[in-house]
């Protein structure tokens, strides 16, 4: 039986078995295995190599704007940005990855305007891999929808799930460590639902024998799965419904019924038209806020605060360590302590060290050794 059968055949025996208690551990070993064969396909399916997409990180941040073809996304990267993206009215218009940069609260977001994804594209088909390869470098996806076919952003999210992207979620909060001997150990809180039987059996089938492991938080089978397999991608995500300028008053309930169909809150997704360059101030908003980017803007000796070009640093990665390390090697080697005014600061001027974490609109100066 080759790969792909074997793959099948599990798949339809998860379907067809009910998940309870008493079947949880039979399923969680399942979809291990299933797990397992799907990434050695992969494997050989990408051994005779292929061309992918080369496209290089620049700026603060960079977003992937994702969709099926002749939504409007080249139209909306040359509104948004300084790219020249072709545009037509006939499907697959982008060939190639097009990068455009979003100039916005100071910060430099490099916007990727990606070919059209079509179904099956996480398997391969119109070059899908190659372009969910760059989506997975992106630290955003935007989703753009046309407002006649909200449909699609369900087909839109199983692509990107089955090409181990995972969106709006966090990694399951899982330690193992192995050892030499004594079997698998599991030390889970009370908030884990599964069983330690079903852990344990989930973690043989991925190849451990003896191992420490330490589970908390609500975890599902696959999300257990996807902790343990370590290539998956978590990403956030926003929604732009594209076209909203070509629908009448009385068929705006029909969308807003279709997203909620589709698991979308309608006061949560942005109406724009990228052809009459309506709602873009709203969506870059989004952009910004989805990113979690602050500005600090560093007062320079005998110059004053440059209040035009920020430093800008990502929420979660905005401690003064993290700035003296964007700023540069040779600051870092000088750094004596630094001092804050502005909404991180308990006062004007506060003497931190480099643990210190800066909020948006900071103003940063660096006392260095001479």
């Amino acid at each position: 039986m080759g790969l792909e059968e074997e793959i099948e055949d599990i798949r339809e025996e998860i379907a067809n078995t009910p998940y309870n208690k008493s079947t949880e551990g039979h399923i969680g070993r399942l979809k291990a295995k299933l797990a397992e064969l799907k990434e050695k396909l992969e494997n050989q399916s990408s051994a005779g190599g292929g061309q992918g997409y080369a496209v290089e990180k620049t700026g603060d941040a960079t977003v992937a704007l994702v969709g099926f073809p002749s939504v409007g996304k080249s139209t909306l990267i040359n509104a948004l940005t300084n790219a020249d993206s072709e545009t037509g009215e006939y499907e697959f218009t982008t060939l190639d990855v097009n990068p455009g940069m979003l100039k916005y609260q100071g910060a430099n977001i490099q916007i990727l305007d990606v070919p059209g994804l079509i179904e099956g594209a996480a398997g391969g088909r119109g070059g899908g891999k190659e372009v969910l390869s760059v989506v997975r470098t992106a630290d955003l996806v935007v989703f753009m929808l046309s407002v006649f076919e909200i449909e699609r952003y369900v087909r839109l999210c199983e692509e990107l799930y089955n090409n181990k992207i995972r969106l709006d979620t966090t990694p399951p909060n899982l330690s193992i460590k192995k050892k030499g001997k004594g079997g698998i150990n599991v030390t889970k809180s009370d908030s884990v639902d599964l069983d330690e039987e079903t852990i344990e059996g989930i973690l043989r089938e991925h190849g451990f024998v003896n191992a420490e492991v330490t589970l908390r938080g609500e975890t599902t089978i696959d999300e257990l799965i996807d902790g343990i397999m370590e290539n998956r991608v978590y990403l956030p995500s926003i929604v732009a419904v594209n076209k909203a300028d070509l629908i009448d008053k009385d068929y705006l309930p029909t969308v807003e019924e279709n997203l909620r169909d589709v698991g979308l809150d309608p006061d949560e997704v942005t109406f724009i038209s990228a052809e009459a360059e309506k709602g873009l101030d709203a969506l870059k908003e989004e952009i910004w806020e989805a990113l979690g980017l602050i500005r600090v803007y560093m007062d320079k000796p005998g110059r004053g605060v440059d209040y035009d070009e920020p430093l800008v640093l990502r929420e979660g990665e905005s401690t003064v360590d993290d700035a003296i390390h964007k700023l540069g090697a040779k600051l870092d080697e000088r750094f004596r302590f630094a001092r804050v005014s502005g909404p991180s600061a308990k006062h004007d001027d506060q003497q931190v060290g480099r643990d210190h974490e800066l909020a948006d609109e900071d103003v940063l100066r660096i006392i260095a050794q001479r």
